[in-house]
């Protein structure tokens, strides 16, 4: 490829905020659920580039080809690829893509295909270098470069922002089962390639009362090394839906003491642990039942496929709280889908 930026090209990073920055130096923008990628085209030449400055290409056929019949031969794209199902981005779904079998890889394609949400122009289509340019400029060249190559919904969408807080802040409270979060972007900054300088991203976090299933020991330890989490589903069977292990040292000790006192099968009566580890081939079947007693409030960021995608964070314990009232109905979606965002 002969463009102005070459691969591997480190994007643009955020920090991490606690709050939506007020201000008219800042523009908003839906944080998406997905793949950060960076698509490169130089006439018949397509290359997708991950944020960790890897190939993504061949995941991708379907998005491979949407770019290389775009009119503009050249172009250097910075955009999030999500995958709709059931109209709302599927974070599952994306980890399906990336399989060593092209057939298999194709087969998903075609089944779920994939939405690239476009939010910055690096280079445009007469191969003019954009980084070194404000984002107040980028973004304009981006809208009339939509205008004039994208047409309707199709695979390439063009991703909404906004200067307005107040809409931004409507995006994070109606959305916030369906969007990331927000990004906040400095208008009079240039493209801050592989920086944390010029964008902050805010983050949905929710909270959820959790009934302790279970636990497991830590490595070649006899204390917890994590608390194997459950919610009682519509037919009152408590199904396993994630875990938590952030504990200091000597809270380890309590809470063993305490969850070893409770052990008695079957700790949870829906869905279970067990199976093998993605990351060890070690058996993950090795947890110890407990009766259900135990509360936790705990902080998630995203629930999906029946759990919560990543480790949880423990707010506090809750003896208030009934075992029976922790229910799935606590994560379901009763928002806006973030997809209506697009237009």
């Amino acid at each position: 490829m002969k463009l102005p930026i070459r691969i591997p090209y480190a994007p643009m990073e955020a920090s991490v905020a606690s709050e939506i920055p007020v201000g008219e130096e800042w523009q908003y923008e839906p944080k998406w659920d997905g793949f950060r990628c960076l698509a490169f085209r130089d006439g018949d030449e397509v290359e997708l580039q991950s944020k960790a400055e890897k190939t993504l290409t061949r995941y991708f056929p379907e998005l491979v080809e949407a770019l290389r019949s775009l009119k503009a031969k050249q172009f250097v794209l910075d955009g999030e690829i999500i995958i709709p199902v059931d109209d709302e981005p599927s974070f599952d779904e994306l980890l399906q893509r990336i399989h060593p079998a092209a057939s298999r890889v194709k087969m998903l394609s075609e089944q779920y295909p994939c939405l690239f949400i476009v939010f910055d122009l690096l280079v445009n289509e007469q191969g003019a270098e954009l980084v070194d340019k404000p984002l107040e400029q980028r973004r304009r060249e981006l809208e009339r470069w939509a205008k004039k190559f994208l047409r309707g919904r199709g695979t390439v969408v063009l991703s909404p922002a906004t200067r307005d807080f107040q809409e931004a802040k409507g995006w994070f409270q109606q959305m916030h089962g369906s969007l990331d979060g927000v990004i906040a972007k400095r208008l009079d900054l240039p493209y801050e390639s592989g920086t944390r300088e010029g964008m902050q991203k805010i983050k949905n976090r929710r909270t959820a009362d959790c009934v302790i299933g279970g636990f497991r020991y830590g490595t070649g330890k006899k204390v917890v090394g994590s608390l194997l989490l459950g919610l009682y589903d519509d037919a009152g069977l408590l199904d396993h839906v994630g875990f938590t292990s952030a504990f200091a040292a000597d809270e380890r000790k309590e809470i063993t003491r305490k969850v070893e006192a409770l052990i008695k099968e079957p700790g949870f009566t829906g869905r279970a642990p067990g199976g093998p580890s993605r990351w060890s081939k070690r058996e993950m079947d090795d947890w110890k039942p407990l009766m259900p007693k135990l509360v936790v409030e705990v902080e998630y960021d995203h629930f999906t496929g029946h759990r919560f995608r990543h480790g949880t964070k423990v707010l506090r314990w809750r003896p208030d709280k009934a075992p029976r009232q922790c229910t799935l109905k606590q994560v379901e979606k009763e928002t806006k889908s973030a997809l209506s965002l697009l237009k």
